[in-house]
């Protein structure tokens, strides 16, 4: 048999032809036989138990049940009429409805006849009801061959219009396993199968689309959805492997003076645990020969800046340079100032270049630079312009990383002969199922504890009936000499309506506080305008800043202790994280207030509850996760690399992890998968980086 039938146009598959080929295509995004195999059901009609009247549940579940019609009546309603049947078994009474084509179905029903009714059941009145059921007689049930277990596949509008409706799919899928014969080649090694008690490919792929029995379909979908998520990391690892060996790193062997110096007398705290851990992480990458590509995730406020500090000295130690790269003006200048404090006593050279540096400042900049009199460079996008040439750039740390696009990065690397180390820092906490498969050719190290001494912020939902009592709030700890954050959400479609939403709000909380002094900032500001409201807000001057989220990233001060966010419903939970994480600085209480109007949709509640009952960044998560997907929570850059067909990481993450594990054990022992046990998995996997998605080898 011709080994490449997969790779067949769809068109040349008895029964669908050029236009249903065309609609396959466009809608569904079938091309090929291949495609139509891959192309899995999104859930079972499970019709192989029988429901007892009395087991029924109010879960609006589709069940199948075995009875009698002993009754039938003609209903009066607002419009028109309904059709209603008492149907029972031994154990109870449910009703049957129709609200069309009654007349036909009242002459076709009999009574007292045994009927096999299937269909979503509702709780009405205190009794189960099931609208317009599937029905057949016993005698006539007991008759008809069919799987017990019968696939739904994903559908569209147009493709139901258009007559391909789920039958027609299940038939497409049976003239498949015909022409095809159902042979597959096992894509797995027979080490895996063993080890893991996998069904054989073929069986995999037959019981997901015909499955004999639910026991068979799980075992099915467990064999499909590891494979899936098996090569993934498979080619994850190995780009990192690659990485390591074909892209060489400077070696830096020395701990030397400005790490030493710094690390026994000028730490302000004493480090965690997890930045120890992360730092010891960092030194073993510099000093490994190959080019570290590590990914730092840390919340808001658990000490990343010090451990990229840290990390930065080793390279000064070394005779190299390092610089910082921050994705805003605002972000940079912090990142400078707070830089500049804690090396106010060691003799390092830090400079700041950003888009409205002035041309004097930036000539002084590039001059030094070439000559190695600055150690650590600050700035924004503005490093990776050509004239910014460094003596001898050692280590690029690059901050909030996910605002930076590949490109980007890269013009980092060719800022010295041989790349410098690359670390990645994000205070957006990535899940880790996520993390697993998007930065899986990268090393991770997450920094898990605060420091000590901080409070957790306590996150209370009010709602804007308790406005009264939340001002009232903001007068008590203004008196202690705290400041407040109020914080107005923008939705870029309507930025008139954001602006009238933050300018009603500020003429709100001036009439409300007449006596205090307030800061506004927002996106239609020029951005000097902006940086004077900051800084008067940071020098103390102000109370209040009433903003919109363009403090979302960096603002850092440690005297404001409350954070009002308005119509909090209207924010992602990352985000509502985020603003959250711009008090909690200092060491005072500090608190978040939600306020919200009374109608909010189960998402919201979600996010809301989520919020008050944890600070967790990465609990906070994997919430987001379950709630928004992986394509959201990515942007859509990202998210073409999980185009998964069957498995889904979120409710798939125990396998995930078993597939990484399984992954990182093979590639130990056998790097190149040259092996004879591991030939199929050398062949998939070469068959997959040309394909991209080849599943599947007919035998």
């Amino acid at each position: 048999m011709n080994a490449n039938i997969l790779q067949t146009p769809i068109d040349y598959l008895k029964g669908v032809g050029p236009n249903r080929a065309d609609l396959l295509r466009k809608e569904l995004g079938i091309h090929t036989y291949q495609d139509l195999v891959n192309f899995f059901p999104n859930r079972y009609l499970d019709k192989t138990r029988f429901y007892k009247i009395n087991e029924l549940q109010r879960n609006s579940a589709e069940v199948q049940v075995v009875g009698k019609i002993t009754h039938i009546k003609s209903v009066d309603q607002k419009r028109g009429k309904r059709l209603v049947a008492d149907f029972i078994d031994e154990t109870g009474k449910m009703e049957l409805v129709w609200f069309r084509g009654q007349k036909w179905i009242r002459e076709n029903l009999k009574i007292n006849t045994p009927y096999v009714i299937f269909g979503k059941t509702n709780w009405f009145n205190g009794l189960f009801s099931m609208p317009h059921p599937e029905m057949e007689s016993v005698e006539e049930y007991k008759k008809q061959l069919r799987t017990a277990m019968q696939p739904i596949y994903p559908s569209t509008e147009k493709l139901a219009k258009s007559g391909i409706t789920n039958r027609v799919v299940n038939k497409l899928m049976q003239q498949l396993f015909i022409e095809t014969k159902g042979k597959f080649y096992d894509t797995l090694s027979q080490e895996l199968t063993t080890e893991l008690k996998l069904i054989p490919k073929a069986e995999a792929v037959f019981n997901v689309h015909f499955p004999q029995s639910q026991e068979l379909l799980a075992k099915a979908q467990f064999r499909l959805k590891f494979e899936e998520l098996f090569y993934i990391q498979l080619q994850l690892l190995i780009k990192n492997m690659l990485q390591k060996q074909k892209i060489k790193g400077f070696i830096f062997e020395e701990i030397g003076q400005n790490f030493s110096e710094f690390y026994k007398n000028h730490l302000p705290f004493e480090l965690t645990g997890a930045q120890k851990r992360v730092i010891k992480e960092i030194r073993a990458d510099l000093g490994s020969g190959a080019q570290m590509n590590r990914l730092l995730q840390g919340d808001v406020g658990s000490g990343k800046t010090i451990v990229a500090l840290m990390s930065m000295f080793i390279a000064l130690d070394n005779g190299f340079q390092a610089c910082l790269m921050a994705p805003t003006e605002i972000l940079a200048i912090q990142h400078y100032n707070g830089l500049i404090e804690l090396c106010e006593n060691l003799d390092t050279s830090i400079y700041l270049l950003t888009g409205s540096s002035k041309t004097k400042a930036r000539r002084e900049i590039h001059e030094k630079l070439e000559n190695g009199e600055i150690d650590i460079l600050i700035g924004t996008h503005a490093l990776l312009e050509d004239k910014v040439k460094f003596k001898n750039l050692g280590l690029a740390v690059i901050d909030e990383q996910h605002r930076f696009g590949v490109a980007q990065r890269a013009k980092l690397w060719r800022k010295n002969k041989v790349p410098p180390h690359i670390l990645v820092m994000t205070a957006t906490p990535i899940p880790r199922t996520l993390a697993m498969s998007l930065y899986g050719d990268l090393d991770i190290s997450v920094i898990d504890e605060l420091p000590p001494g901080r409070k957790p912020i306590k996150t209370v939902h009010r709602y804007d009936s308790n406005r009264l009592k939340v001002f009232a709030f903001i007068r008590d700890e203004i008196k202690k000499g705290r400041q407040v954050y109020i914080v107005y959400p923008l939705i870029q479609e309507s930025e008139k309506m954001d602006y009238k939403d933050l300018m009603d709000g500020y003429e709100s909380i001036a009439r409300e506080f007449p006596d205090k002094q307030i800061s506004i900032v927002h996106g239609q500001m020029k951005s000097d305008a902006k940086d004077y409201e900051m800084e008067r807000f940071v020098k103390g001057e102000t109370q209040i800043m009433v903003a919109t989220t363009v403090i979302e990233v960096g603002v850092n001060v440690p005297n404001a202790s409350v954070m009002i966010i308005e119509s909090a419903e209207r924010f992602g939970l990352s985000q509502l994280h985020q603003l959250r994480g711009r008090v909690g600085r200092g060491a005072e209480q500090s608190f978040c207030i939600l306020m919200t109007g009374h109608k909010l949709s189960n998402d919201s509640k979600t996010r809301l509850e989520t919020m008050t009952a944890t600070n967790d960044g990465f609990e906070i998560a994997e919430v987001d996760l379950k709630l928004r997907g992986p394509g959201d929570i990515m942007g859509t850059q990202q998210s073409g690399v999980l185009n998964l067909k069957i498995a889904d990481i979120v409710k798939d993450n125990d396998i995930l992890k078993l597939a990484r594990h399984h992954a990182m054990r093979i590639l130990k022992e056998d790097p190149s998968l040259s092996l004879e046990k591991n030939k199929v998995l050398r062949f998939t996997y070469g068959q997959l980086a040309k394909h991209k998605n080849i599943w599947n080898y007919i035998s």
